[in-house]
This record gives structure tokens, sequence and C-alpha cells, in this order.
């Protein structure tokens, strides 16, 4: 194992820390609101990413399949990989509030945490196709791409850290809990580095992406359920929007640099 990978690894993964001391500011209700919101924006662009990602390779496998030009079961298994793994996704995540979080007495301050510590693993199943992406590229020799890929995923996962902070904004935490989201959000990339050096899938990538597309999908039920609680005032649906173009504008520049 090069060093040089383990080092791309972690950069990329927890840089996600940098977005996490928002949840140390002490907000009021109206502040609390509009990052609400503005977490919302970067889920939505992050659940848009990931749904194009994965439907493009199960899409593609697909249709080659149906031409012929692969065998007609690899198509199958693309597209079911994809469905289930939203169904599971989201699913997993219902069953684990149901089991764990709605039988508690839940103040608002422990239900920021856990919504915190969803929004985590829905970005940490995600960020695992990342690193996969940086292995591959490290293994395959190509080291400037490698780079780029982890200064590009670094700074997408500092925005992302920044979601997974905002519901807890306002409320009492501590830097052991943020360190446990960042390591649980940043921590996949890190993993899927190393994977991805010795063994990349397209078909294991689809289904981490539709695994957190599933998870996002239900983690922005939540966020919403907030959001018309604190109020969707212009301000809000302007943070909303601020939030969508902040994930945008870094997808843009990891593009960019990658030419």
């Amino acid at each position: 194992m090069e060093f040089d990978l383990l080092i791309f690894g972690a950069i990329a993964g927890f840089t996600i820390y940098l977005g996490l001391p928002l949840a140390m500011t002490n907000a009021n209700a109206k502040i609390k609101g509009i990052l609400n919101a503005f977490a919302i924006g970067i889920l939505l662009f992050l659940l848009v990413d990931i749904m194009y990602d994965a439907m493009e390779v199960s899409q593609e496998k697909l249709l080659d399949s149906l031409s012929g030009q692969i065998p007609y079961y690899e198509g199958i298994i693309f597209f079911f990989t994809f469905f289930i793994g939203v169904a599971i996704g989201l699913l997993a995540l219902v069953w684990f509030e149901n089991r764990y979080i709605s039988k508690e007495n839940t103040k608002n301050e422990d239900r920021a945490k856990h919504l915190a510590l969803m929004i985590a693993i829905g970005i940490g199943l995600h960020n695992f196709s990342e690193g996969l992406a940086i292995g591959q590229s490290y293994t395959t020799g190509s080291l400037s791409l490698a780079i780029t890929l982890v200064i590009g995923f670094g700074l997408h996962n500092m925005t992302e850290g920044f979601g997974i902070a905002a519901p807890l904004s306002g409320y009492k935490t501590n830097w052991r809990y943020l360190a446990l989201l960042g390591l649980i959000g940043g921590g996949p990339t890190f993993i899927g580095a190393i994977v991805g050096s010795f063994w990349v899938s397209e078909l294991i990538s689809v289904l981490f992406l539709s695994l957190a597309g599933g998870a996002v999908i239900y983690v922005i039920k939540e966020l919403l359920y907030h959001g018309r609680m604190s109020g969707e005032g212009f301000v809000n649906m302007g943070s909303l929007v601020v939030g969508f173009m902040l994930g945008f504008a870094t997808l843009v520049i990891v593009h960019y640099w990658v030419g």
C-alpha cells in the first residue's frame, strides 16, 4: 500500500471536518431555520448528483444488454441493484428511526443529533464511491487525476460538513460527537480509496450510490419537516437555493480541474 494513497484518501475524506464547526454556533430560531434550509439545498444537490451518476451507469448497462453488447443478465443486475439500493437506503433509516428513536422521549436537541447522524450516514455512503474513484485513478498511474480528485472531493466534502452540522446549530453538542459524525461522513472516502486501489467494480459503485440516494431522500424529508416548523419565508428559501448552488459550484470546480 502506497503511503501517498493513504494521505490522499485522508485529505479528501476528512476535509468534511472543516464544515462541522458550524454546529457550535449559538443560533436562534430564525438562524436555525436558515441553516436548515441551507442544509436542504446542499442535500438536494447531492441527491441529484448521486442519482444522476447511479442512473447513468445503470441505464447504459441496461441499454447495452438490450442491444446485445453485453449479456442480458448483466443489464438486469445493474437495473435491479439501483432500485434495491435506493429502497434499502430509504427503508433502513425508517427502520432505524422506528426502532431506536421514536420510542425515546425525544427532545429537540436529541432529534437534531439523530438527524445529523442520519445525514452523516447518507453522505458516508456517497463518499465511499468517491474514494473508489481516487483509488482507481491512483493505481492506474494517473497521479495528476488522483490529486485533482482529492482537491475537488475535499472541497465538496467541506460543503457536506455544513449539511451535517446545520441541524445541530443552537443546541448543546461537543467535539467528541462532531468527531464521530466526521468519521462516519468522511471516513468512507479513505476506506474507498484503499479498496479502489485493489479492486474496482461498477456494480459496487452503483450499489453504494443508490444506498446513499435512498438515505438522502429520507434525510431531506426530515429536514423539510423541520423547515415547515421554523417557517418557509423568502430568506429560508433563498438559503436553500444558496446551498444548492454551492454544491453545484464545487462539482463544476471538480470537473474543471479534471478536464
